[in-house]
């Protein structure tokens, strides 16, 4: 059973004195959830009480059940398919963000599961373009590399960049099946851009990597980085990238002139 599996710890509670059996009181599952203790009690039983979604939800996380067990705990409560899993809500880690604030000369940004920008430095705006100021549903990785013509401008090969990028947000996108924001997200690139359609097309699958970056900035010219991605543990789905400014060409120094300038906004982005 589920609830033998967890300890009071597990998910806040006090350990409450000695226990005759290891794991969670139906009682304490039933506080966790927000329910009365001898209706859940029942269930357990499987007596014929019929529960709403939102209860049989909140059961499912009092229990910490997986995907595959929260299907199953609807399908027995409710008799029928279980909608699908709602995400929680991205956090960015306040240690993650003050390193990423404290990246002075290397631009850095934070992705989320789907790619969205969740974190980035004054480095980052200089380079790219102020990330404030990009409508907060475009404010995405892949859509700005497709929709966003200085950010296209920007990579002496973006054919081969983005066809790359789709890879290995394909590789990204099969984990989460059936989220409806990666099918929005796709459906809207495929409406938009023809050249995402054929990179999708294509079905190739793609996995990061450290490497070297070459960028053309419009007022500065070529730019020379050391790219690499990393995965932070504590939120392994998101994705920290950072650019590291190498000797060539002067990169370093450019990059602390472009810094005492007022980052500048980014080109058009369509609208999403």
């Amino acid at each position: 059973m589920r609830r033998a599996a967890l300890t009071p710890e597990d998910v806040g509670l006090p350990l409450g004195g000695r226990r005759r059996t290891p794991g969670l009181r139906r009682e304490e599952v039933a506080q966790l959830a927000g329910v009365g203790a001898t209706w859940y009690t029942w269930l357990e039983q499987g007596r014929d009480v019929r529960a709403s979604l939102d209860v049989l939800e909140a059961i499912a996380r009092a229990l910490r059940l997986t995907p595959a067990e929260r299907t199953h705990l609807i399908l027995l409560g409710r008799g029928e398919e279980a909608p699908p899993c709602k995400p929680p809500a991205e956090r960015v880690s306040p240690t993650i963000r003050r390193l990423i604030e404290n990246l002075e000369l290397a631009p850095a940004l934070l992705l989320g599961r789907r790619w969205d920008y969740l974190a980035w430095n004054r480095a980052a705006c200089a380079l790219f373009g102020d990330f404030d100021k990009v409508p907060r549903a475009a404010r995405n990785h892949l859509w700005l590399m497709f929709m966003d013509p200085a950010r296209r401008e920007m990579f002496p090969d973006w054919e081969r960049g983005s066809r790359m990028a789709v890879a290995k947000f394909r590789a990204d996108s099969a984990r989460h099946i059936g989220d409806p924001s990666f099918d929005e997200l796709i459906q809207a690139l495929r409406q938009s851009s023809p050249e995402f359609c054929k990179a999708w097309k294509r079905h190739e699958v793609g996995r990061s990597g450290e490497g070297r970056k070459e960028l053309i900035h419009p007022l500065l010219g070529t730019l020379i980085f050391e790219h690499a991605v990393f995965h932070p543990s504590e939120a392994p789905q998101q994705r920290l990238i950072l650019y590291t400014p190498v000797p060539e060409l002067g990169t370093p120094a450019r990059m602390a002139e472009l810094l005492e300038r007022d980052p500048a906004p980014l080109a058009l982005v369509a609208a999403r």
